[in-house]
């Protein structure tokens, strides 16, 4: 597959689910597959269609993750992680799987695969995503075990001096031959399982690596299958907009969003990002969001977050029926991939109709133009350009009282005014309007979403 396959794969903003907000990394194949099913008869009709499963997939022991010493890995014999069978039964590979392999790093060598759990979800008509950390196993190198399809060993391939500083699974890649050997033979096994989207961390910031972008870039083409290349985690820098959208598909825009409407008073890092936190950072980057190239302002925490969420306890969501509304719209208008992080298996009938508004949808998949055009104290409104020419404005409250609004529609362009629109609010409710006035009221943390048609 030539380089052109970046091009066309991800046309419109992706959509789908994934694991850690809910499982973070424990998930089994079981409650993947719960999920999926869920996916299948309630959310692909609406257009979601990936299935990610996220970090530690290849770990025995998961919840050793906090005593890094303890963890137990699954590898093949070339080094590669594995999926560990006693998670994922199907999959088991041929005789001879379960082997030990002395270290310092606990191992077992393990010939499995995800091309089983692939299989099924294709069957379901969805798309398989999972998540890997950059890099090469320490455990891999600590054998040096050799790289598939090539001369090279671990050890030459593995920049030692170069550990992501919050994951102690891998070393750095060299940016050179047997670098690039290891990525190839990377990218050779997940198109083997069928793969779509790879989900590539520590990567885009702290630190960013461009080297291991354009080598992960490489041996996707090299590889021949289509997917999706998400960088994380964020803040992606505006300084490396132009070189990350020619390598990748989405990249995440900020540290993870958990499921608060603001920071702390007391926070004073940037993780978790807020809600709120993401409008200054959907505007900045919203010049760059094109066919193919999408700003990502990560995973929705609504629902349920339960039963092993990757930050904090099981949950639901923290966020407020209408600020999970806020939310939903915001990544919607601003074009962002719309990634779910609720427990499917848990989806009661107003998350439901929230992910399943056919006009939210729509606005996401098929807008040709979005900006934010007016920001007046706690006031902030994003239109949306659509075929046909439709238009799509967003009026949010960011405050902690009530707005009424009384606005004329060409205070959200020029070429709205000077003609009858039939304008619809999309979350329900009516729109008064008298002439080119309308009035609107607003709701603290909450948005109203008008379809002028």
């Amino acid at each position: 597959m030539a380089r052109g396959q970046q091009a066309t794969v991800a046309p419109t903003p992706p959509m789908g689910w994934n694991s850690w907000d809910s499982y973070g990394l424990t998930i089994t194949e079981a409650q993947f597959r719960a999920n999926v099913g869920v996916m299948k008869t309630k959310l692909l009709p609406f257009g979601w269609q990936y299935a990610v499963i996220d970090e530690g997939w290849f770990f025995f022991n998961p919840q050793d993750r906090g005593t890094p010493d303890k963890l137990h890995y699954a590898i093949d014999g070339y080094g590669r992680y594995v999926p560990v069978p006693a998670r994922f039964p199907s999959a088991m590979g041929r005789a001879g799987i379960g082997r030990p392999s002395a270290g310092t790093l606990p191992v077992t060598l393990e010939e499995t695969s995800f091309k089983a759990l692939g299989d099924y979800v294709h069957g379901q008509g969805l798309k398989f995503g999972i998540h890997i950390v950059r890099g090469i196993p320490r455990a891999s190198v600590e054998r040096n075990l050799p790289i598939q399809g090539s001369g090279f060993r671990a050890q030459d391939a593995a920049d030692t001096t170069d550990a992501c500083p919050w994951d102690p699974t891998n070393w750095g890649v060299k940016d050179d031959a047997a670098g690039q050997a290891w990525y190839d033979s990377l990218l050779r096994q997940y198109a083997g399982w069928g793969v779509d989207l790879l989900k590539v961390d520590c990567i885009s910031d702290h630190p960013y690596k461009m080297s291991e972008i354009r080598m992960i870039r490489k041996a996707i083409d090299k590889a021949g299958r289509p997917m999706v290349l998400s960088l994380s985690p964020g803040p992606t820098q505006l300084s490396h907009a132009e070189e990350v959208g020619s390598l990748a598909n989405m990249w995440r825009i900020s540290d993870d969003v958990w499921d608060r409407w603001q920071k702390a008073p007391e926070q004073t890092t940037e993780f978790p990002q807020s809600v709120k936190e993401q409008f200054a950072r959907l505007h900045a980057w919203e010049p760059y969001a094109k066919p193919n190239n999408w700003p990502d302002a990560d995973m929705l925490p609504i629902g349920e977050l339960k039963p092993s969420p990757g930050d904090g306890k099981p949950r639901t969501s923290r966020l407020t029926p209408e600020e999970q509304r806020t939310q939903v719209t915001l990544w919607a208008i601003a074009r962002s991939p719309l990634i779910l992080g609720a427990n499917l298996t848990m989806l009661d009938a107003s998350t439901t109709d929230l992910l399943t508004n056919r006009d939210l949808i729509r606005i996401n998949q098929t807008s040709t133009h979005s900006a934010q055009v007016v920001q007046d104290g706690d006031l902030i409104a994003w239109r949306a350009d659509l075929p046909r020419g439709e238009k799509a404005i967003a009026l949010f409250n960011l405050g902690d009282t009530e707005m009424n609004l009384t606005k004329q529609l060409a205070d959200f362009g020029k070429d709205l005014g000077g003609r009858d629109w039939a304008v619809r609010n999309i979350w329900g409710g009516g729109v008064a309007i008298s002439g080119h006035d309308f009035v609107e009221r607003v709701p603290p943390h909450g948005c109203v979403l008008l379809m002028l048609e």
